[in-house]
């Protein structure tokens, strides 16, 4: 049984529409976790729980795609539900980059760093090491609250601000920080916090 993030877009559309007695069962049970063990969701069967794990890595994986091939600019709402899709139930923190080209087309999408339930530290040295080694021209930073509510702190704001000047010596523009809490994503520059 495979990893679904290790099959191929074909394998995962067969899982989807295979009968519930020759669909197979990944081993990736985090997944399941992620998708079945949600504060918003009720509990489901083994086989429901993979459909819904199935169904989830084919719309991230097309979503990653039309990131990668229209710029983050001109589809705002694809890069909120990916990011939704990503890290909406999961019950740490993670900071996460979007590095983007000059076009402002996704290179690459790196989780950084892993926190607990109320915090994840993120070093700036960290950051624009990653976003020199992608070459990229811009980035777009993302990170979770478990808590479900999507309000920047004021830890939240000044890390913004201290990665924006830092990226800024290394001519790298920082085009929007997302939070996500549970179904709801804040930009910062929507908000003017940037």
């Amino acid at each position: 049984m495979k990893n679904l993030s290790s099959m191929s877009r074909a394998d995962l559309v067969r899982e989807l529409l295979a009968s519930s007695r020759t669909a197979m069962i990944s081993d990736d049970l985090g997944v399941y976790a992620t998708v079945c063990e949600s504060p918003c969701a009720t509990p489901c069967a083994p086989r429901v729980c993979h459909k819904l794990a199935v169904a989830r890595e084919v719309i991230m994986r097309d979503l990653r795609d039309r990131m990668k091939t229209t710029s983050a600019l001109n589809s705002p709402q694809a890069v909120r539900d990916w990011l939704q899709l990503h890290c909406a139930t999961l019950e740490h923190e993670v900071f996460i980059v979007l590095l983007l080209d000059a076009q402002n087309r996704v290179l690459s999408v790196e989780e950084l760093f892993r926190g607990t339930l109320t915090q994840t530290s993120v070093f700036p040295r960290e950051v624009v090491k990653v976003a020199l080694r992608a070459n990229a021209a811009a980035v777009i930073f993302a990170h979770n609250h478990p808590s479900g509510v999507a309000e920047p702190s004021r830890a939240d704001e000044a890390l913004t601000q201290s990665l924006k000047h830092s990226l800024a010596l290394v001519d790298v523009k920082v085009l929007d920080h997302f939070i996500v809490g549970g179904t709801s994503t804040m930009s910062f520059t929507e908000r003017g916090l940037l």
